[in-house]
């Protein structure tokens, strides 16, 4: 028994060891990207930069059961989004999600982060 709680409080310190070990690469690029913009002033230069990382980021993070959820364009479902105004829009049909204001993400299709959204009247 004391040796399965003692297995047991090792795996659950260990959980996201293999996770971390493929974040540090993004790690190390944030943190060329950040060194690098110190002495550089070219601003596209350093939004590509920035951009790549982004990628890297969210590719390591697929790779783990990360989907971000589509809103724009989509009905409103209270079980991926969350309102968070309403606005009047001939240009989209009633209960259409119009605009997202901040993007929600689901992992292993389970709704980690609802989706908060603008809903059309």
């Amino acid at each position: 028994k004391k040796r399965v709680n003692r297995d047991f409080a090792v795996l659950v310190k260990t959980a996201n060891e293999n996770l971390i070990k493929q974040l540090l690469p993004t790690l190390d690029n944030l943190e060329r990207a950040l060194n690098h913009s110190k002495t550089e002033d070219n601003f596209n230069s350093l939004r590509e930069g920035v951009e790549m990382i982004f990628g890297q980021l969210l590719e390591t993070l697929k790779k783990e059961g990360l989907t971000p959820i589509e809103a724009v364009g989509k009905p409103f479902d209270p079980h991926l989004h969350e309102a968070v105004m309403q606005v009047e829009d001939a240009k989209h049909p009633s209960g259409t999600v119009v605009d997202e204001v901040e993007r929600g993400y689901m992992l292993n299709d389970k709704v980690l982060r609802h989706t908060k959204v603008v809903v059309n009247k």
